[in-house]
């Protein structure tokens, strides 16, 4: 049980609870393709605190590595952007818009989609395994997650129509790749 604890095992501690965070995000994947909004909704936190404890455990053990950095922005992108845009479009956006809505829709989707790996990379091209910078330029994916997860609820809620979710997700969007400065917690 050593690759527990080996900064260079693909398998450390860290990365295991990494990999928790991607199973999650597969599975909420599954089950937005099944309409059970909840339990996808619930799979994704599951996948978010899972990604919070990732990173606090590599620096407390100091199992940080290039490989880790690499998935991990793996595991954002799947439970952070993808996973929020395919909820929203499902649950929103195919059932309230039509036509040049609709279309006006996925245009924003793929916009968002494009936005949060264009963000990953380049954290990841400028991120030193182990290293953590007092403040975040641009809003962090896993922020820009729960900002739509909100959003997506007011929708839900019928307290604000698709129409400006598409609005919002094109904000957040934005503000991924923004000088916006997000203190890092």
């Amino acid at each position: 049980m050593n690759f527990l604890w080996t900064p260079s095992s693909h398998f450390n501690l860290a990365n295991l609870f990494t990999f928790v965070n991607i199973t999650a995000g597969l599975m909420a994947t599954y089950f937005i393709t099944q309409n059970n909004f909840v339990l996808a909704i619930t799979l994704a936190w599951i996948g978010g605190a899972f990604d919070i404890f990732d990173g606090k455990i590599a620096r407390k053990y100091n199992l940080s590595n290039e490989f880790g950095v690499q998935l991990d922005s793996f595991a954002d992108f799947l439970s952070f952007v993808l996973v929020p845009v395919f909820l929203i479009f499902q649950a929103s956006y195919a059932v309230e818009l039509e036509g040049v809505f609709f279309i006006l829709a996925a245009v924003v989707s793929i916009y968002y989609v494009i936005s949060g790996l264009r963000r990953l990379i380049h954290f990841n091209l400028n991120a030193d395994a182990g290293e953590v910078e007092k403040y975040f330029t641009g809003v962090p994916t896993p922020l820009g997650g729960i900002l739509l997860w909100l959003v997506y609820l007011l929708n839900a809620y019928q307290l604000i129509p698709a129409i400006v979710v598409v609005a919002a997700m094109l904000i957040i969007g934005w503000s991924l790749n923004s000088t916006i400065k997000v203190r890092h917690p």
